[in-house]
């Protein structure tokens, strides 16, 4: 999406009331929030500084036609009035364009985040908590749902999976959603799954462990065994799968697409001391050991995400008092992150991502590096 493109796309999204736009439009609102976030900046209050600065809104005049920068409140008051379901949508249609054509294979994350701060403040009934959907093998965000707390992740998801191109897929989330109707859904939208069973699945996680804990039964299983040294960090991992699940009997009627099973022990040892740990699976794709490993470790790829929005924004101590502008924000800042990841990707540069902003902050034409691509 090149510069005019950008401030066109982004003018299409709706406002809660209405707004004619004439001097301030919402598209260039949230161009000057991208641009701005883009350069690592983290809250509208530096976002304006920088824009208002003499060489950066000499930059936005030539290069973006924002030939006025609106005041810190009339700024704030845009960004409180932006829809963020309209936003969401424009935001999962851009994702999409950045994607390959085909899917088959990779790895799409759910995962939920509560912004700290929102809990803290007397505007919210509850904390802010956003669950996403990430494509693990190529670190972009594709879309979200506002959700009004964690126990609510569940008809999200479901709700995520029937608006986004999961077909080929392979969708990983962890146990809170390991629910007969996920399932169900992620099949009939043509994705496999991979689902942790734990206590909220209590029955089908004694079975599969019975199963896994029986020596020769587990014998039998394929198997891999990884060991891996991180700093000062021994981890041992062995998967076993098993696509002999006739015994499951009631399991198979449950979980549309049932076709294994799995098990990962992990051992590490930190300073010392060793931890061992069992996690249960179920999954509709006949998977390898091999396999297993690699789709459980991107699960967490969505994690990954998460902490950089905190490390590189702040955003756990985000103190927008409008919720608009807080889902708003959060939305930009994946966008950010999004342009990000294709720039390094397609430039395979090894500079991380606060470098990258740095050089943005020090000379705002680089922005046109991430924004071209």
């Amino acid at each position: 999406m090149e510069k005019l493109e950008l401030v066109g796309y982004f003018n299409t999204v709706e406002t809660t009331r209405e707004y004619s736009g004439y001097i301030h439009s919402v598209g260039r609102t949230l161009t000057i929030a991208i641009l701005g976030t883009l350069c690592g900046l983290t809250d509208l209050s530096e976002i304006h500084h920088w824009a208002k600065s003499r060489h950066v809104h000499r930059f936005l005049k030539e290069n973006f036609a924002i030939y006025t920068i609106p005041t810190y409140d009339w700024l704030c008051e845009l960004m409180s009035i932006i829809s963020p379901t309209s936003l969401n949508k424009l935001f999962t249609r851009w994702a999409r364009t950045l994607l390959p054509d085909f899917l088959d294979g990779l790895t799409l994350s759910f995962d939920g985040k509560t912004i700290r701060s929102t809990g803290k403040m007397g505007e919210y009934d509850k904390p802010l908590h956003i669950l996403s959907v990430h494509l693990a093998e190529l670190g972009l965000t594709v879309s979200q749902k506002t959700v009004d707390e964690k126990s609510n992740e569940i008809p999200a998801m479901q709700e995520l999976l029937g608006l986004i191109d999961i077909r080929g897929c392979m969708v990983v989330a962890d146990a809170l959603n390991t629910q007969t109707k996920t399932a169900e859904a992620i099949i009939n939208n043509g994705g496999d799954y991979l689902l942790n069973a734990k206590g909220n699945q209590e029955t089908l996680m004694k079975d599969i462990e019975d199963y896994v804990q029986d020596e020769k039964l587990r014998a039998a299983m394929n198997s891999v065994i990884t060991n891996e040294k991180n700093g000062g960090r021994l981890e041992f991992r062995q998967a076993f799968v098993s696509s002999d699940i006739d015994w499951m009997g009631v399991h198979l009627s449950n979980w549309l697409g049932l076709s294994c099973i799995g098990a990962i022990n992990r051992r590490f040892t930190i300073n010392g001391t060793t931890s061992n740990e069992w996690h249960y699976y179920i999954s509709s794709r006949k998977l390898s050991p091999e396999d297993l490993l690699m789709y459980a470790r991107n699960e967490w790829s969505v994690e990954s995400m998460h902490w950089l929005l905190d490390v590189h924004f702040d955003e756990d101590s985000c103190r927008l008092r409008s919720i608009n502008s807080n889902e708003n924000m959060n939305m930009i800042r994946k966008i950010a992150l999004n342009y990000l990841r294709v720039y390094k990707t397609e430039t395979n540069s090894r500079l991380p991502f606060s470098k990258l902003m740095l050089s943005c902050l020090c000379d705002c034409h680089e922005l046109l590096k991430f924004i071209n691509w």
